[in-house]
């Protein structure tokens, strides 16, 4: 990917960082619908906002359509969150977001982090041999959490 050109991996599959890859109509319908990190309802504005922001590496299938998608958040210098990654379900079950995932951590804009975050409930053991732990020292992190933060309102 350093080259600009998309890793191909098995099946046809490819990964590409360019923005221009994403179906953000799609992804708003993935992460609105079926997403547990992402709040009901939240503004597709806010997700064309967070878009503008990261880093996005999105898996095409054989045909170029978009099946996987993550985003990364950083200041592609000390910091990395790995965050909205998702997988069609009809895609899911043959490595594709721990090939998304590693691909993430080898990007070159990210070469000189030495943090990488990411927060899942149920996807320990796509990330763990990776390289993700359990956060070694928790009682330095903290967090303010607003979850219905630019979810749409009733006047909406």
């Amino acid at each position: 990917m350093s080259d600009g050109q998309p890793l191909k991996g098995a099946d046809g599959y490819r990964i590409v960082d360019d923005p221009a890859a994403v179906d953000v109509d799609a992804l708003h319908t993935w992460l609105d619908g079926d997403a547990y990190w992402w709040p009901q309802g939240l503004r597709r504005e806010v997700l064309d906002r967070a878009l503008v922001g990261s880093l996005t590496l999105t898996v095409l299938d054989p045909d170029g359509v978009m099946v996987g998608f993550g985003r990364v958040v950083s200041d592609r210098a000390t910091f990395a969150y790995w965050c909205d990654v998702y997988v069609e379900p009809g895609h899911r079950g043959r490595g594709l977001g721990r090939w998304l995932t590693r691909t993430f951590l080898e990007h070159p804009e990210l070469t000189d982090c030495r943090r990488f975050l990411l927060a899942t409930r149920d996807a320990h053991d796509v990330y763990a041999p990776l390289g993700f732990v359990a956060l070694m020292r928790p009682e330095i992190f903290m967090e303010v959490h607003r979850p219905l933060a630019g979810a749409r309102r009733a006047s909406d």
